[in-house]
């Protein structure tokens, strides 16, 4: 069996996550699942990082920039939790153990225990669920599956469909619909 993550698949996950999570904790799974960013870059963000119409950064995995529209969603979670007085170099994302933002490990506890305060426990939930989720509604609102692969930079169709689930779940579908 399969260790990766999954991603939420349903609408109604996410939001039960969502209600799971308040403050910092709700800022940090709002952008994962709107970005597509992973999550050591998410945790480098800085207050003037989301202030703009966009995220600029280079990607620490591949060292290429990326650049992210901050949609509606983002926004209202910044506004929301974000101090007003907050100086733009603050972490978006600090630690309360001093001057550095949480921990990899921190936000993966802070996900997973929201995951099972929200009765989710039987999905494989971990930081990088975030970016295989926004890639997952992407894909089934209609977004092109090469467009999709920019997004994440991937270099095949089969990688993209794979990572985000497609593929099992196609595969099991076939299964489901042949009921001789």
């Amino acid at each position: 069996m399969s260790r990766a993550v999954q991603p939420l698949k349903t609408k109604r996950d996410i939001d039960k996550i969502k209600k799971a999570l308040h403050g910092r904790d709700l800022l940090l799974f709002t952008i994962g699942i709107n970005s597509t960013l992973r999550i050591g870059d998410i945790l480098n963000l800085r207050v003037g990082d989301v202030l703009g119409e966009y995220i600029n950064l280079r990607e620490q995995k591949t060292g290429k920039l990326k650049r992210i529209k901050i949609n509606r969603a983002m926004k209202d979670a910044v506004n929301s939790y974000v101090d007003k007085n907050a100086s733009q170099s603050d972490w978006l994302f600090p630690s309360r153990k001093g001057n550095a933002p949480i921990s990899r490990v921190q936000a993966w506890r802070i996900l997973n225990d929201a995951a099972k305060r929200a009765g989710l426990g039987d999905i494989r939930f971990g930081t990088h669920s975030m970016r295989k989720t926004a890639a997952y509604h992407a894909y089934k609102s209609g977004v092109e599956l090469p467009i999709l692969m920019r997004v994440l930079n991937h270099s095949s169709e089969k990688e993209t469909l794979r990572y985000i689930g497609i593929e099992s779940e196609q595969i099991d579908e076939v299964y489901e619909n042949l009921c001789l």
